[in-house]
């Protein structure tokens, strides 16, 4: 399948259908030869993924197993058709679902004096309230175009919110691996921290041994298979067969043909393909809309940490197999996809995984048809394979979920290491801040802080405008910065020359007085503000701007009130290599006429050649 950019004439009405709808170009020009890695690619995902999605519905975001199900189908069906990712494969996340998760345990357990008669029904109406919001929010972040949110949020964030996320879901999945859900429901801990402590103090005096056992035997299968999957290499397929695919088979069948329910075992048990009473529902229903307001955070979070990951895996894949990402239309497909979900009750939000897109392109799968493929085996699956799991160990799903954990932590001992090696110390105090605060207090409040210090220290680099001083090249009329030019000298006296290095805006023209300030009395070199001032007050201010390419009004309107602070002052300003753009937009705002067109020149020589020719202007009688 050829790209889509290279594409043979056609008229640019289908052309833009093409690229917005990518289906509409590579289902009619899909390959026959490609058919055979694209539907062994969907096999193995989905072999993994059933499992997976049985786990983290029941386990993470306590719902019934088929809504994970659900999940792991509708959505990747409708991103195949709208996303330009061709091995993305979009399904349910651990972490995402551990939002879920807490988000229906505080409407069940938030308010003690109230207890729902339905409790399923309210864990559905929550998820469902969850999905059409984190829907909506990605549609519009990605239909107005702001999918520029992946570069804003610092690897370190997500690095400490990843590793957090981990913590809190391998303390979650303690507790049913080690046979305390009754005693948990009894003393009924709530956050992540006192979970912990429950954990310390009845996990070895009040566990059930026998899940326990088969916990430990389950996790220790899925790690010895995993190493040798890795150790063995012949024959091929034996790399392809799912680790987690086996053990859920063989813990079932062990379960049945020894009864371990009998020695007080949990088992998955009957799961009805139930979404409510109705298989499709409006998901703005009335029974979800009381739910809004108190999931909108919540709905927040996962829709920005569900994209990052999700355009991660969509970029190293593009960057792997030779195409282009565009990151508003991932959002738009992932939103429609999440839309699409939220019609069946329960579902849980759906975005992409760097694992099994992965594997996803390792397998053999080139286009979305592998993510059908994939989305069509789970789909049947849902209503065809839960009677035989009747047997499967709930605690063998917790295990499932720990080696999840360990794909989580993986990489952090390595970016600990490397910030420390930079001495990246904010790097490091987000990363820490972001893991204590989610340990401590919740996902919620850890994510949504560290957030906001993110974007506060963005905004921060951001509002200082970049400049410098200019000195003249001995012999020559060339000036360059006297900071990165030793033999640059600044041999007019009273002349202060700065090129300003940035585009102008709201931003970073707020602090532009002031900054012209510390240069004009303290020069290039670093300074506390306590120190007496190294430099006299300039009689002439130069502005070089050819680094300056356009500039908004609000910076158009600082600059002219700071050139009348100048003439007050009696200093005289001149500006050179000022472009068309922003000359016009001076012109209109009357900073030309408040200079004097003879103010502008098209370069530092000649407008400090008039200096040093007008005495008047050399001596501050500007």
């Amino acid at each position: 399948m050829t790209d889509p950019g290279k594409a043979g004439t056609t008229s640019p009405t289908w052309a833009k259908a093409q690229y917005y709808i990518p289906s509409l170009y590579w289902i009619p020009h899909y390959s026959i030869h490609l058919l055979g890695g694209d539907v062994l690619a969907g096999l193995t995902v989905a072999a993994m993924l059933i499992p997976q999605s049985v786990s983290y519905a029941s386990s993470l975001a306590k719902l019934s197993p088929v809504t994970g199900l659900f999940s792991a189908s509708i959505p990747g069906i409708v991103y195949a058709l709208l996303g330009s990712s061709r091995q993305l494969n979009v399904a349910p996340e651990a972490a995402l679902s551990l939002i879920v998760g807490q988000a229906v345990s505080h409407a069940l357990h938030g308010d003690p004096e109230k207890h729902p008669s339905d409790p399923d029904a309210v864990g559905l109406a929550v998820a469902s309230a969850i999905a059409v919001q984190v829907g909506l929010i990605s549609f519009v972040l990605g239909f107005f175009r702001l999918g520029f949110i992946d570069v804003v949020l610092s690897r370190a964030l997500l690095r400490g919110f990843v590793s957090a996320v981990a913590v809190v879901i391998l303390i979650e999945q303690l507790i049913p691996m080690l046979g305390l859900v009754a005693l948990e429901h009894q003393l009924n801990p709530q956050t992540t921290l006192e979970k912990m402590l429950f954990l310390l103090e009845h996990g070895f005096t009040n566990m059930h041994k026998p899940t326990a056992i088969v916990s430990a035997g389950a996790l220790a299968a899925l790690v010895v298979l995993r190493a040798l999957k890795r150790v063995v290499t012949r024959p091929k397929w034996l790399a392809r067969v799912p680790e987690v695919l086996v053990v859920v088979i063989v813990s079932t069948i062990l379960s049945d043909e020894f009864r371990w329910d009998d020695d007080g075992i949990a088992i998955l048990g009957d799961v009805p393909v139930n979404t409510g009473g109705h298989f499709l529902k409006f998901p703005l229903h009335h029974s979800h809309l009381k739910y809004l307001k108190q999931t909108t955070s919540a709905a927040v979070l996962i829709s920005v940490i569900g994209f990052l990951d999700s355009i991660v895996a969509a970029k190293q894949n593009a960057a792997r197999f030779g195409y282009s990402i565009s990151p508003n239309r991932e959002l738009v497909a992932l939103g429609a996809a999440n839309l699409a979900g939220s019609f069946i009750p329960g579902t849980l939000p759906a975005y992409g995984s760097i694992t099994r897109s992965r594997i996803n392109g390792d397998v053999g799968g080139r286009t979305q048809m592998a993510s059908i493929v994939c989305s069509g085996i789970v789909l049947l699956a849902t209503f065809f394979l839960l009677p035989w799991l009747y047997y499967l160990p709930k605690c063998v799903l917790g295990s499932i979920i720990c080696m999840v954990v360990y794909s989580l932590l993986a990489e952090t001992p390595e970016d600990v290491h490397f910030y420390w090696t930079m001495r990246a110390w904010i790097d490091l105090t987000l990363m820490f801040l972001t893991f204590a605060l989610t340990i401590v207090w919740s996902v919620q409040v850890g994510v949504t802080v560290s957030l906001v210090i993110s974007l506060l220290l963005v905004v921060r680099r951001s509002a200082r405008p970049r400049m410098t001083i200019l000195g003249r090249i001995p012999g020559t009329d060339r000036w360059k910065p006297v900071d990165e030019n030793p033999e640059a000298e600044e041999d007019t006296p009273g002349a202060l020359i700065v090129r300003i290095r940035e585009n102008l805006d709201f931003a970073n023209t707020a602090q532009l007085k002031e900054r012209l300030r510390r240069l004009e009395l303290y020069g290039v070199d670093p300074s506390h503000p306590s120190e007496a001032p190294r430099r006299q007050h300039a009689r002439v201010v130069v502005f070089h701007m050819a680094d300056v390419e356009s500039c908004d009004a609000s910076a158009v309107q600082i600059f002219y009130e700071l050139i009348e602070e100048y003439k007050n002052r009696g200093v005289g300003v001149f500006v050179t290599h000022v472009r068309p753009g922003p000359l016009s937009l001076f012109e209109r705002a009357g900073v030309v006429a408040l200079l004097g067109e003879n103010a502008f020149y098209a370069d530092v020589a000649s407008a400090i050649g008039r200096v040093s020719s007008d005495a008047s202007i050399a001596h501050g009688r500007f």
